[in-house]
């Protein structure tokens, strides 16, 4: 055990006081988060959210380790090191140091508290795009007597902005559009940062179609994209999870091998089982962004803001990416997306998918 560390168990309490350190709790969930716009560069690493109901904390970075305590879904955490650790686990050995021990990175999101000033100007009639700049905030809906909460939306989740209006504490709130319910919903503006069309610029436009192409190894978990015969993207991604059982669905859960060719491209894409609902456990995944679709069954390349656990098969079919490679892949690839336009079918990027 490593010195500094205490050999006893750290209840939830501890926990919470420890590693909040005077961040926003759970309270915070659509009210505006304090002001930490500084605070996000006093950190020696930054600020993680945990992404599941719960991850393990323990004395040193391995999973031999004894657990000493846990840390909870949404709860945002220093991070005081980042740790690639002997102990691995060999696609992924990335540990963080915590106050209280060590956990494994797997489950836990980068974020940052980063609050906007509200657009106090005219809405394209498509909208905005825009990207949830805080560790996470509580989507209202507003019906004849009240405002009754419904998703909890994620750091780097993306949406459309249809307008702003005055929320339940009388601030400008932006009011959502889902693309796949076709609903709105509102969450406080400071939360979000707009994306402009200059963001989206496509990528290598000089670059005949049929010279790019995306190649996707399962047995290595890596992607990468080429321009003729240079490589100009390598990454490790997360495929489907094979599975002994076909789902209720009918959809194998792990990724089709073959040549293919995307077909449908969205910025951002409600995914899950498409239920209205405020549960946190529920299998809804609103907003997921740079999407873009290469096999009739949904299967897609896109962002992933719930894992960081990337070289190992963690999807239900689809290609799980970092979101920054997600949406460099969105803007290179073809068909190209006009800014406004929900989704865009067409002839698009070869894509082959080796085992």
């Amino acid at each position: 055990m490593s010195a500094g560390h205490r050999g006893w168990a750290l209840n939830r309490r501890e926990f919470l006081t420890l590693a909040l350190s005077g961040l926003a709790s759970l309270a915070w969930e659509w009210l505006p988060w304090p002001d930490k716009q500084d605070y996000n560069a006093l950190q020696p690493v930054g600020l993680g959210r945990v992404t599941v109901e719960r991850i393990s904390v323990r004395p040193e970075p391995s999973f031999r380790a004894p657990i000493q305590g846990y840390l909870y879904r949404d709860m945002v955490v220093r991070l005081l090191e980042v740790v690639r650790s002997p102990y691995g686990p060999p696609h992924n050995p990335k540990w963080y140091r915590v106050v209280g021990g060590y956990i494994h990175s797997s489950y836990v999101q980068r974020v940052r508290v980063e609050l906007q000033t509200p657009w106090q100007g005219a809405f394209p009639e498509g909208g905005w795009l825009g990207e949830i700049s805080v560790p996470y905030t509580r989507a209202l809906r507003r019906t004849r007597r009240r405002w009754v909460k419904v998703y909890r939306l994620y750091y780097q989740s993306v949406y459309w902005v249809r307008g702003v209006d005055e929320g339940p504490d009388g601030r400008p709130w932006y009011r959502l559009w889902d693309e796949l319910l076709r609903i709105n919903y509102w969450i406080p503006a400071v939360h979000m940062r707009l994306i402009f069309p200059e963001e989206l610029t496509p990528i290598s436009t000089h670059v005949p179609p049929e010279e790019k192409r995306i190649e996707v190894d399962l047995r290595t978990q890596t992607l990468r994209a080429f321009e003729g015969d240079q490589v100009v993207l390598e990454t490790t991604i997360s495929s489907g999870l094979p599975s002994d059982q076909v789902p209720d669905n009918g959809i194998p859960t792990e990724t089709p091998t073959g040549r293919f060719r995307i077909y449908l491209k969205l910025p951002s894409r409600h995914m899950g089982e498409g239920d209205l609902v405020s549960s946190l456990d529920a299998y809804e995944l609103p907003g997921v962004p740079w999407v873009s679709f290469f096999y009739r069954t949904g299967v897609s390349f896109h962002g992933t803001y719930w894992h960081d656990n990337f070289g190992m098969p963690m999807s239900r079919g689809c290609i799980n990416m970092r979101v920054e490679e997600a949406r460099w892949l969105y803007r290179w690839s073809l068909p190209e997306v006009p800014y406004g336009e929900v989704y865009k079918v067409g002839f698009g990027t070869r894509v082959v998918v080796v085992k």
